[in-house]
């Protein structure tokens, strides 16, 4: 068999036991259930799930819904909104709406990356099971107006719940209680903060007056002579 032959297939053996490494490695591993719902659904901390939007740091500059590939972002205000530097809260134009069609998300996190101020997130929150089509649209102003800044699965307002939602739901609405009054504002309009008035430069000294070397008087026209004196 020549050289050539023997190392195609020597290559190809390897590049097929490297691509299922993994796959051998669970193959033999022990099968785990997770018994949700009464346990937690397991996920990744980078878990892309619904998100977490933080209206009062919004400036509604539209970058997330650009940057959606497939059109499902909804923002509309009544003016321009404007950050303030020094507390990160936005300011200016009434947030109307700001939604999100989840019957078209993809929740490819794309719309999180351009925004100036990071106030939208992938959430942890995994399912949003309904009824019909129009719960899968969350408008996340009315969210804003009840302290909430994640959606609340209906599965999760329920009285009876496992121990495990009652922790999740009671940890995002304790993280949004601090800014409650905040966000209820960004639904209204708010005059943009001036910055303070800078203060004027200090007047700037009179240039010193240029050394000039003392003018010496003109000298005096010399003299004409006498005429001679002639004996008389």
């Amino acid at each position: 068999m020549p050289r050539a032959q023997l190392r195609n297939i020597y290559q190809s053996l390897k590049t097929i036991l490297i691509g299922m490494r993994i796959t051998l490695k669970y193959a033999f591993a022990r099968t785990v259930t997770v018994q949700y719902p009464d346990r937690p659904p397991t996920v990744q901390p980078r878990f892309r799930g619904f998100h977490w939007y933080e209206i009062e740091r919004c400036s509604a500059c539209g970058a997330c819904a650009r940057a959606c590939p497939v059109d499902c972002i909804y923002i509309e205000t009544s003016g321009p909104r404007k950050v303030d530097k020094a507390t990160g809260i936005s300011r200016g134009g009434a947030i109307k709406r700001w939604a999100i069609d989840y019957s078209k998300c993809m929740f490819c996190a794309l719309c999180t990356d351009p925004c100036p101020t990071e106030c939208i997130k992938m959430g942890m929150v995994h399912d949003l099971s309904g009824y019909d089509r129009k719960s899968a649209i969350v408008e996340f102003t009315e969210l804003a107006a009840k302290g909430l800044r994640t959606p609340e699965p209906l599965w999760m307002q329920k009285q009876r719940t496992p121990e495990w939602v009652r922790k999740q739901r009671e940890e995002n609405r304790e993280k949004a209680a601090a800014w409650t009054e905040e966000m209820r504002k960004a639904l209204t309009e708010q005059p943009v903060p001036k910055p303070p008035p800078a203060a004027a430069p200090p007047p700037a000294s009179a240039p010193a007056a240029a050394a000039t070397p003392p003018i010496s008087p003109p000298a005096a026209p010399p003299a004409e002579p006498e005429p001679p004196k002639t004996a008389s």
